[in-house]
């Protein structure tokens, strides 16, 4: 009885293993809370790699040998699989290439409201030379005195807005987004379903801006809702709209999309990872990097916030910010050069 138990405990923790380490293949990656494990690899490595080590000294104690010796390697796999998985993607690179007279700077920075100053967010895009900037859970005041300080410092910024119950007075910041977009890349108008609310994320609110002539890249500020227990179906509604953003081939995404790349696995089309966007961090190797939150270290955390791209757009490099991360926000920096397709030799 003893042995069929253990060899019963020895199969569950090995579908256990599996279906953490890649719930997309059991079409789970969406479940709670299959949802929350696979967003952070880096604690679940550690965590297999730990059950290992005492798997193996369990087995020193003859009696349960075999047993602890299946168990130490399901858990060794399932550490080695996981971080194997996070090094694909890219666990740091720290500089953004020479900027060139074609390319284009994205920063996405859940700034928590007013908890990181206007001067440091201005400061900061100014220094990675960004040129569209999204700030979820930022208001249409701070927004423009972010534009203001980047005028002064010698880049100026149209500055757009989008809110969600504004009649609402001192409402959560978490009910606005802003989007700046600096004047070199044209004029641009936030379209009238996002202001409304008619199309766009449920709870809160994103933003998508046109250019005006058409000839620019849509730009679409992002900020699904986090992926609570009582909020999956608002989630899941979220990254689907998300997803449905990106049907052309001249779109950006930059924002908190509360989801990593595992969580996207049924929402691309024509080979993209959203819609038909991919991801510029893990195409640029900070993929495993984690944004948020800032309380742990960055290969701890989960990389929530994305900058994606369609085809008529190439990430030539990324840079998730560390340095930050006492600035205020829960969230980290991620701020992406993207080049013109046509302009990057294959």
């Amino acid at each position: 009885m003893l042995r069929l138990f253990g060899v019963l405990v020895t199969i569950v923790l090995a579908v256990a293993t599996a279906i953490v380490t890649w719930p997309q293949f059991f079409q789970l990656e969406n479940t709670f809370p299959f949802v929350q494990l696979v967003a952070v690899r880096g604690p679940i490595a550690v965590g297999f790699a730990t059950l290992t080590l005492i798997a193996l000294l369990l087995s020193m104690a003859k009696p349960i040998r075999g047993f602890a010796a299946s168990v130490a390697l399901i858990c060794f796999i399932g550490a080695g699989a996981n971080a194997g998985i996070m090094l694909t993607r890219g666990v740091g690179s720290e500089s953004l290439p020479q900027a060139t007279e074609s390319s284009l700077r994205v920063m996405t920075w859940n700034t928590a409201g007013e908890a990181t100053p206007a001067s440091t967010i201005a400061k900061t895009a100014v220094a990675m030379g960004a040129d569209v900037i999204a700030l979820p859970e930022t208001s249409e005041e701070v927004g423009e005195r972010v534009a203001e300080e980047m005028s002064v410092l010698g880049s100026p910024m149209w500055v757009h807005h989008v809110a969600y119950n504004d009649k609402v007075a001192y409402g959560p910041q978490a009910w606005e987004t802003t989007l700046l977009i600096s004047p070199d890349l044209g004029d641009y108008s936030v379209i009238a379903s996002s202001k409304d609310g008619s199309s766009n994320t449920g709870t809160v609110p994103s933003l998508v801006a046109m250019p005006i002539d058409g000839a620019g890249p849509i730009f679409v500020a992002v900020h699904a809702v986090a992926p609570r227990l009582d909020a999956m179906d608002a989630w899941k509604h979220d990254l689907q709209w998300v997803a449905d953003q990106c049907s052309t081939d001249n779109v950006i995404l930059l924002g908190d999309f509360n989801a990593t790349v595992d969580h996207m696995a049924g929402y691309g089309t024509e080979g993209g990872l959203m819609g038909q966007c991919t991801d510029a961090a893990t195409a640029t190797g900070n993929g495993s990097i984690g944004t948020w939150p800032t309380d742990y270290p960055a290969l701890a955390g989960a990389p929530i916030d994305h900058v994606m791209a369609s085809s008529q757009w190439v990430a030539t490099g990324s840079v998730v910010l560390k340095s930050l991360d006492d600035s205020g926000s829960d969230h980290r920096p991620l701020i992406v050069q993207l080049e013109p397709a046509n302009s990057v030799s294959p």
